[in-house]
């Protein structure tokens, strides 16, 4: 049974040969990735058995495509609820267990309504549960600390983290790209 091109996205690689991004995954439609390709602004690594064709072309589909033209990474990553999931690790700082993204709130270690700021620094990922139970209190009154400090995390912290939550679907052929600081297997 042929795939459809639908389940053919391309993985994208920065000009260095490193994903963009590994969570979420660096990825292209099929259609996203073919336009790129015919506008020359990047450069086809690996590709589909897929094949595409027009009245006057023909292509395999890519599978891992690289960027022409490097893009730097963000310096800082933007403060958002998902970025301080993922910098906790998609953990429950309070219970320690992991949640499913839908599953987790964020919670003032220092509760708003005792000064507390909604900063790096003062924000983690929570359970509902926990999050109730400490409710409004300070993390010694009620006993629960954070497991992990909260800091602003760097982008590459961000990337290295992305990188323990693999997506449901890798193709083979961009197993080289993604883990390629990973040891080696010897001959």
């Amino acid at each position: 049974m042929t795939a459809s091109v639908e389940a053919c996205p391309a993985l994208v690689l920065n000009a260095d040969f490193r994903p963009l991004s590994y969570f979420p995954l660096s990825l292209w439609s099929w259609q996203d990735a073919v336009k790129a390709v015919c506008m020359d602004r990047v450069t086809t690594i690996s590709h589909y058995d897929r094949v595409v064709r027009s009245p006057s072309f023909e292509m395999k589909l890519p599978s891992v495509i690289s960027l022409r033209d490097y893009v730097s990474p963000a310096r800082r990553p933007a403060f958002t609820r998902f970025n301080v999931f993922l910098r906790d690790g998609f953990t429950c700082q309070y219970c320690g267990d992991q949640f499913p993204t839908h599953e987790l709130t964020f919670d003032h270690v220092v509760p708003r309504s005792r000064g507390g700021r909604t900063t790096w620094d003062n924000v983690v990922a929570a359970c509902s549960s926990c999050n109730l139970v400490k409710g409004n209190r300070m993390p010694k009154t009620c006993g629960m600390e954070p497991l992990s400090e909260p800091h602003q995390p760097t982008a590459f912290e961000l990337q290295e983290n992305g990188r323990s939550f693999p997506p449901n679907f890798l193709h083979e052929s961009w197993r080289d790209f993604l883990y390629w600081d990973t040891e080696l297997d010897p001959w």
